[in-house]
């Protein structure tokens, strides 16, 4: 008999649910409730290809190898380093009588749950190991309790997936400005700034998507941290942030340096380990920081807010807001700045 959340597909260890299990049944054959997914491309999230680049020296073959080899002895795509996975889309090519999910054979689908619980299973693929995307073909199964997204027709496939696979960190961004609205860093009485906002890694994916949304939600301050000059350039050519600072995110004291005066809320989209610190230093006392980085150590960030004395409120962004994927694909509609920053990311 088929969970809901997919238990029956768990083999290894027993009473775990699929994002924690060892490794997944990933046949066909499906349940009365479940959806097979014919695979045309998986997304990889930043900080699991990150860890395979970087662990094999930019070596194409051997990230291919080592993903491929993943899949099929987890029967899901999941990092044992870093835990995380990413997403994939494909078209509906079978859907189980009692499916509550509203898909139809022939959709053609975005998955907005982690592939680290997806079961999967790869039959062949023409990719070189060298981005994030993987055109592949294989199939996937979702379960009841699984989210998907019908993909739009006016945007390119490839651009779908990267904005879907990253628009729970937009959507929070948003949320949590709008519910801060009225109020400014320095709490004063009658000042109606709308909440300053600070975004680590904000040339990325889900970080030039945040700070869009901030400012669309109504966010006074703005500032993008980014990396190198580089990155800066391409901010600020952005126009997404009202200030674009240079820091290694890493360097706590260098964070709160360049951001200066501290925000209402700092978001997190960096895919390296150690950026937690940072965040809280930059953040005022009553303020939120949000972390979207699947590189992030929350017990870092707990035992760092208490030793720093910071009256912040932390929240993971888990991925999941209602409506976030409509949301994510309009801001990029909408704000054409993101389109190309997006666009200039894709993969042949």
């Amino acid at each position: 008999m088929s969970s809901p959340v997919g238990l029956h597909r768990v083999l290894a260890p027993a009473g775990v649910l699929p994002q924690a299990a060892e490794r997944l049944d990933a046949r066909p054959e499906m349940g009365a409730d479940e959806v097979r997914i014919a695979v045309e491309r998986l997304n990889l999230d930043a900080a699991s290809f990150r860890q395979l680049w970087e662990k094999h020296g930019g070596d194409g073959d051997a990230v291919r190898a080592e993903v491929l080899e993943i899949v099929e002895r987890r029967g899901k795509m999941h990092n044992p380093v870093t835990g995380s996975g990413g997403m994939l889309i494909g078209t509906v090519d079978a859907v189980g009588p009692q499916s509550p999910l509203g898909l139809k054979p022939g959709d053609r689908v975005a998955t907005l749950v982690s592939l680290t619980l997806t079961p999967l299973r790869i039959t062949g693929t023409t990719w070189d190991g060298r981005s994030e995307q993987v055109p592949c073909s294989g199939h996937a199964i979702l379960f009841a309790r699984s989210v998907a997204a019908v993909l739009p027709d006016d945007l390119d496939p490839r651009l779908a997936l990267a904005v879907l696979d990253v628009c729970g960190a937009p959507a929070l961004t948003a949320r949590v400005v709008r519910s801060r609205s009225g109020t400014s860093w320095s709490g004063a009485p009658g000042d109606t700034r709308g909440p300053s906002v600070a975004v680590l890694g904000g040339a990325g994916k889900s970080g030039s998507l945040s700070l869009a949304a901030a400012r669309d939600a109504g966010a006074g301050r703005s500032v993008g941290v980014v990396r190198d000059e580089a990155e800066a350039a391409l901010l600020r050519g952005a126009g997404l942030a009202d200030e674009v600072v240079v820091a290694d995110a890493r360097d706590p004291v260098a964070v709160a340096a360049a951001v200066g005066e501290p925000v209402d809320v700092t978001v997190v989209c960096v895919d390296v380990p150690g950026c937690e610190h940072g965040a809280i230093l930059a953040t005022a006392a009553g303020g939120t920081v949000i972390f979207f980085s699947m590189a992030t150590s929350f017990a870092a960030a707990a035992l760092g807010a208490e030793g720093l004395a910071a009256d912040v409120t932390m929240l993971v962004g888990n991925g999941y807001v209602p409506g976030h994927a409509d949301y994510a694909l309009d801001l990029v509609r909408k704000v054409s700045a993101v389109r190309r920053l997006f666009e200039g990311r894709l993969s042949p």
